[in-house]
């Protein structure tokens, strides 16, 4: 950012606003997108995971054995962990609200109102926390199977934290609260 002659900062290309004074409904947007997270990322685990045994099973195989090695096996042990994230959602949720409210939910105190960047944050971040916690059960099945629950679990957790990212975006309303006007006199 360059200074301009009164001594203020020009603004990015995403940002529409100067930075506000007090932006609400940041708590509540991070309550609601880190519950949506767990619900998002177990209906895909659950969903994901009936498509692949009927595909199996459509194909005359007889599935995978559970904690099987190979690329499989690990999408297959994602699918598996994503699907009871809802059991531990004392920690996920915490962990999900916290992964976003360093990342997405400081954007609008920077002025950022566009949506792109809030969905791509939440995207990064969601495959990161999932992709990562899978990856790292998915290494007691090889690197094979650390790879395929890698893949598979970032998948499901991008898709899972776009939600999240556009879930804040809407609850926040950043464009409508950082260019109204408050004509409030008391």
């Amino acid at each position: 950012m360059t200074g301009t002659a009164e001594g203020q900062s020009e603004l990015p290309a995403y940002a529409t606003a100067p930075r506000p004074k007090r932006v609400k409904r940041i708590r509540l947007a991070l309550l609601v997108s880190s519950f949506a997270a767990c619900l998002g990322v177990t209906l895909m685990g659950a969903v994901f995971l009936g498509l692949m045994q009927l595909a199996f099973g459509i194909m005359g195989f007889d599935g995978l054995a559970v904690g099987q090695g190979g690329f499989l096996g690990g999408v297959e042990m994602a699918l598996q962990l994503s699907m009871l994230n809802f059991f531990l959602f004392f920690i996920t949720v915490p962990a999900a609200a916290l992964a976003l409210g360093l990342s997405v939910g400081r954007m609008p105190h920077r002025g950022i109102t566009a949506r792109l960047p809030y969905l791509r944050w939440g995207a990064i971040w969601g495959g990161l926390l999932v992709g990562g916690t899978t990856c790292v059960f998915g290494l007691f099945g090889g690197a094979g199977a650390a790879i395929g629950a890698l893949v598979a679990g970032g998948v499901i957790g991008g898709l899972a934290g776009t939600l999240c990212g556009f879930l804040m975006h809407v609850i926040i309303a950043p464009a409508r609260q950082l260019t109204q006007v408050d004509l409030s006199v008391f």
